[in-house]
Parts: structure tokens; C-alpha cells; sequence
């Protein structure tokens, strides 16, 4: 085992496990806070759900103009300095939050928080993608993701016993998870944004373009269509987390501490399999396999529509995690393949309204079915919408069968830097 180990961490290069370490830090002090942001707004304020909706739902916003913001920054400014600068703001507002006593000025604050949090987030993911080849990004990011999932795992856990001595403590507690990131990224990671060279030798493919900015996304129909396409899938993934509790107990009398063990169950999975299961499915076509996840997801979705037992409702968590597994890793990957250097920030920043526009628009969707209509619906909802994003992803695989290569836009700038340096070639 400890050689199995030892030859994965040799697999990748060391700043690539730099970041994984930092970003759980990170992720730790997230998850400690925002399983309570419900519990704080409405103790802290005297107010109900509407009002906790609405502030997810100006985080929301935050997150959509903070992250296209990030994504231009990133490929002008570096990964490094976004990084670092949305850390120290979001950080600062999450203290600020402790002497906020009007829910109208929580609002503000919760918006620059959103701006602020997001806007690091297309240069982190910038950053993984320009340290790992492109072979090895799928693993990566399979990796990243059982990182977060440890920090799910025991970020609430954490959190619940804090939060007893008081909500602020939770506020406090990542603020310095924030900082000390911060602190690890300026003293320990270099700037990883490529180095282009396109200036000195001209290429026909790249000689007279400008950079068009996000007009050069947004033309690039293949990868809206497949943003769109995650988008409806991420739409019934987020359920999980927001409509599926309130679902089971309103429904079901599912107890709160048995949907506790259902994202425990959901979390150890990732942690345990995650690796195992990238490794696996990766000689097997990116598309198909983002099909068969989103099958998996039909069905898992689709059984809390049919089934009323809770060993069931454990069942269709494992089915919903595994295709989880299965769609997570690809999904970052094929994002970042799309894209030339000089734009990766940018495109990742596009793909993150497959999970921002979900978040703005899902739950109050969801809501408003259960709260007019029979529950069930939903399920039944998810499982088609499941199937028409399956046959979106195979549609895409029949018209971009290798999603899994880079941009020839990458392959290009390469060329050019193995002229202007013979010894690469050499060393080849």
C-alpha cells in the first residue's frame, strides 16, 4: 500500500500537492461555516427562510460577477495574485459579518463576500490545470475533489461543536483558514501562468488575432453547448444538498441526523473511491463516461420519487455517488481542455455557471413545485432532465470525440516555445 502511495505522489509534480494541501486547508474552514449560515441568519436576525434564501441568493450574484471578473483578471494579472487577493478580502468580510446587526446590511456584505470568493476561483483551477500535463488533469482533479470531501467530512463536524460556544467563532474559524492559505500561497507556490512567446516567431494559426476576450468564448459554440449541458446536470445535483433534505422530512419524517449520515456516506465514498475509479474509467471515452454518470444520476434521483423505505434512500445515495465520481473529475477537465492558455481563466470561469445559475435558479424552482404541487414531481423532473443532459453529453461525443486533447491553440503556443529553446527538443 505504502508503495501504491508513493507512486502516485511521484506521479505528479510536487506543486501540484502543494495546492492539494492548501486547498484543504482552505475547504476546511469553508465547510466549518456554511452548514450554519442558515442557523446563523435566522438566530442571529429574527427572520425566516425567505430571507436565508435571499441571501444565498445574493451570494449567488456575487459568485456570477466575481468569477467573470476573476476569469479576465487571472489570464492578465496571474493565477498567484487573484488567489491571494480574493483570500484577503473575503477573509476580512467573513470578521466583518460578526458586527453586521441589520439583515438589509448582511445583504451588502454577503455580496462583496460572493465577489470576493469567487474571484479566485477560475485562477485556482487555472493554476492545477497549468502544472499538470494533460493526460494526468483528470486524476488531478479526481484528487482535489476527495480533498474537498475530507474537508466535508470533518469541516461540519468541527463546526457543530464550535458552534455551541458561539455562531461567531464559525466566522472567526475561517477567516484564519482563509489567512493562513493566503500565508502558504505567497511564501510557498510561484506564479504558474504560462509563459507565451507567440511575439517572437509567428505562426500562421496565431499570427493577427487579438485577444477577443470572453467574444472568443462565447463564439466557441462546442463549449457553450457543453456548459449548457452540465448546467441542466448540475441543476438536479444540487438538490442533493438543499431540496432532498426538506424533501425526506416534510415527506418522510426523515430525522436531520439521518440526512446527516446519507452526506457522510456521500463524502467517505469520494474519499475511499474517488482515486480508484478515475484511474479506471479513464481509457473509456470522456463523453460517454459524463453520460453514464448522469444516468447513474437519473436513476439515484429518481428512486426518492418511488421508494419510501430508508435503506432505499441510502441505496440511491450510493447510485447519485458514483455517478457523482464519475462526472466531477471530467467535467473540470474537459473544461480546461477547451481552452487556449491565454483564455483558460476565462473558460473556467464560463464553466462556473454550470453550478452558479443551478444555485440561483434551482431551489427556488424546487420550492415552488413542493410547496404547490405533489413532491414527487421533482424526482420525477430529475430523472428526465438527467437522461436529456446523458443524451447531450453522447450528442457531444459524437461531434468532439476527443474532448480529453488540448486546444490546438495550446499544441501551437508548445511549438513555439520547443523553436525558441532547442534543448527541449533535445531533451525529448
Amino acid at each position: 500500500m505504502f508503495q501504491n502511495i508513493k507512486k502516485t505522489y511521484n506521479e505528479f509534480p510536487q506543486i501540484f500537492w502543494m495546492v492539494t494541501i492548501i486547498s484543504f486547508i482552505d475547504m476546511l474552514g469553508n465547510y466549518i461555516l456554511m452548514p450554519y449560515i442558515a442557523l446563523y441568519v435566522t438566530s442571529r436576525f429574527g427572520v425566516g427562510l425567505t430571507q436565508v434564501g435571499i441571501v444565498w441568493a445574493i451570494v449567488g450574484v456575487g459568485n456570477l460577477i466575481g468569477g467573470m471578473f476573476g476569469g479576465a483578471l487571472t489570464d492578465k494579472l496571474g493565477r498567484k495574485f487573484m488567489i491571494l487577493f480574493g483570500l484577503i478580502v473575503s477573509a476580512s468580510f467573513s470578521i466583518v459579518v460578526i458586527f453586521v446587526n441589520k439583515i438589509s446590511t448582511l445583504y451588502i456584505v454577503v455580496l462583496v463576500m460572493g465577489l470576493m470568493g469567487s474571484i479566485a476561483g477560475p485562477a485556482r483551477s487555472a493554476m492545477v490545470v497549468d502544472v499538470l500535463p494533460v493526460e494526468k488533469r483528470t486524476e488531478g482533479f479526481g484528487i482535489l475533489r476527495i480533498t474537498m470531501n475530507l474537508a466535508a467530512t470533518i469541516g461540519p463536524a468541527l463546526g457543530g461543536f464550535i458552534s455551541k460556544y458561539s455562531f461567531s467563532y464559525l466566522f472567526i474559524m475561517d477567516a484564519a483558514a482563509s489567512f493562513i492559505v493566503g500565508i502558504l500561497f505567497f511564501f510557498v507556490l510561484p506564479e504558474t501562468k504560462p509563459k507565451l512567446k507567440t511575439d517572437e516567431i509567428k505562426l500562421p494559426e496565431t499570427s493577427g488575432k487579438k485577444d477577443g476576450g470572453y467574444r472568443e468564448v462565447f463564439r466557441d459554440w462546442k463549449f457553450l453547448l457543453f456548459v449548457l449541458i452540465s448546467a441542466i446536470s448540475v441543476l438536479v445535483y444540487e438538490q442533493m444538498n438543499t431540496t432532498l433534505p426538506v424533501f425526506l422530512r416534510d415527506t418522510y419524517a426523515f430525522p436531520n441526523f439521518m440526512f446527516g449520515w446519507l452526506l457522510s456516506m456521500n463524502a467517505l465514498m469520494v474519499v475511499l473511491f474517488q482515486y480508484l475509479i478515475t484511474k479506471l474509467i479513464k481509457r473509456f471515452s470522456a463523453f460517454k463516461m459524463i453520460a453514464l454518470g448522469n444516468v447513474l444520476y437519473a436513476v439515484g434521483f429518481g428512486m426518492y420519487g418511488f421508494f419510501e423505505t430508508v435503506p432505499m434512500f441510502f441505496v440511491a445515495m450510493i447510485i447519485i455517488t458514483l455517478g457523482e465520481m464519475i462526472v466531477a473529475p471530467y467535467s473540470q477537465t474537459i473544461a480546461a481542455n477547451f481552452a487556449p492558455e491565454d483564455k483558460r481563466g476565462r473558460y473556467l470561469a464560463v464553466m462556473q455557471w454550470t453550478g452558479l445559475v443551478p444555485t440561483l435558479f434551482g431551489v427556488l424552482g424546487a420550492g415552488i413545485i413542493m410547496e404547490n404541487h405533489n413532491p414527487l414531481i421533482i424526482w420525477y423532473l430529475a430523472f428526465i432532465l438527467c437522461m436529456v443532459a446523458a443524451s447531450g453529453y453522447f450528442m457531444l461525443h459524437k461531434i468532439h470525440r476527443n474532448p480529453m486533447e488540448a486546444n490546438q491553440s495550446n499544441k501551437d503556443n508548445q511549438e513555439v516555445q520547443n523553436i525558441q529553446n532547442p534543448q527541449i527538443i533535445a531533451a525529448d
